[in-house]
C-alpha cells in the first residue's frame, strides 16, 4: 500500500494569506501546507480521503490520473469543496463513487445540487455514486475498510483504517472502544492543531497522548496550523516514532 500526503494544513493552509507570521513567511518547503488530504493506492486501486479547495493542484502534483473514489471525514468546506474537480476523472471514468456519512452525504447534495441532479442535468457536471457509510466495516473492491468514529468539537467525523493504515483527521475526542480498532497499527496518522488547546482539534499535547493510546509503531501528524511551529523545530521535540508529516510525503506500507 502506498500512502501520499496530498495536503497537511488547517483550513486556512500554510502560509495564511496576508500573514506575517514566521512559519508563514518560511522558506523551507515542509512548512508550505495545502489542506489536508491523503491518496491511498493498492494494487491498481487509487481512493482518496477528503477533497478541499486544493484538490485540482494535489491531483497535478501527484501526477494522479485515475481515482476510484473519494471518502469524506466531514462536511466542512476545507474537506470537500474540491469536489467539482472530479470533473476530469468523470469525462474519463463515468460516475465517481464517493462515501460519506448520510449526514455529509445530504450537506453536499445542498452544496453541490448541479451534481447530484437527475433532471436538467448541466452537461459539463460531474456525477457520483452515493454510497452511504455507517461505522462498520465496508469494502472499497478487495479491501476492508474500518471507520473509526469521533467528534470534531460535538460534530461527528470519521476516520479510517485501510489495513495496517490509519488515518484520523479534525478529532478532538475518541472513545476507547473506537481505539480498539485501530490498537496497534503499523502506521497512524492524526491531526494536532497547534500548542495551545483548541474546542474542536487535538492540539500536539493531546495528540501525543492519543498516540500513546493507540501504540503505533509509527505515528504522523497532519492538520497543521502555522500557530504548531516550525516543520524542524518540532519535528526535533518529538518522540522517535513520531513524525510531522508534509505535503508530498510518501509511506509504503
Amino acid at each position: 500500500m502506498k500512502i501520499t500526503f496530498l495536503g497537511t494544513g488547517t483550513s486556512q493552509g500554510i502560509p495564511v494569506i496576508g500573514s506575517t507570521h514566521p512559519v508563514c513567511l518560511s522558506k523551507d518547503s515542509k512548512d508550505k501546507r495545502l489542506r489536508v488530504s491523503v491518496l491511498v493506492e493498492w494494487n491498481s486501486y487509487a481512493y482518496v480521503v477528503d477533497c478541499g479547495p486544493d484538490f485540482r493542484y494535489q491531483m497535478l502534483r501527484a501526477n494522479c490520473n485515475k481515482i476510484d473514489g473519494v471518502l469524506f471525514t466531514h462536511e466542512h468546506s476545507d474537506h470537500v469543496l474540491g469536489l467539482d474537480d472530479i470533473r476530469p476523472f468523470y469525462f474519463r471514468q463515468g460516475d465517481i463513487p464517493i462515501y460519506a456519512h448520510k449526514r455529509v452525504l445530504k450537506a453536499l447534495k445542498k452544496r453541490f445540487d448541479y451534481i447530484f441532479a437527475t433532471k436538467n442535468k448541466y452537461p459539463g457536471a460531474p456525477s457520483v455514486i452515493a454510497n452511504k457509510i455507517k461505522n462498520k466495516p465496508f469494502k472499497l473492491k478487495n479491501l476492508e475498510v474500518i471507520p473509526v468514529n469521533g467528534l470534531h468539537s460535538e460534530l461527528q467525523v470519521f476516520g479510517f483504517k485501510f489495513n495496517d493504515f490509519a488515518y484520523l483527521t479534525d478529532m478532538k475526542t475518541v472513545t476507547d472502544k473506537e481505539v480498539e480498532k485501530i490498537k496497534n497499527v503499523k502506521v497512524l496518522v492524526v491531526n494536532a492543531l497547534r500548542i495551545t488547546p483548541h474546542e474542536s482539534h487535538f492540539n500536539l499535547e493531546e495528540a501525543l497522548e492519543f498516540i500513546t493510546r493507540v501504540s503505533p509503531k509509527k505515528a504522523y501528524i497532519t492538520h497543521i496550523s502555522h500557530l504548531l511551529g516550525f516543520h524542524e523545530e518540532v519535528q526535533q521535540s518529538l518522540p522517535k516514532n513520531v513524525y510531522l508529516a508534509y505535503d508530498g510525503l510518501e509511506l509504503k506500507i
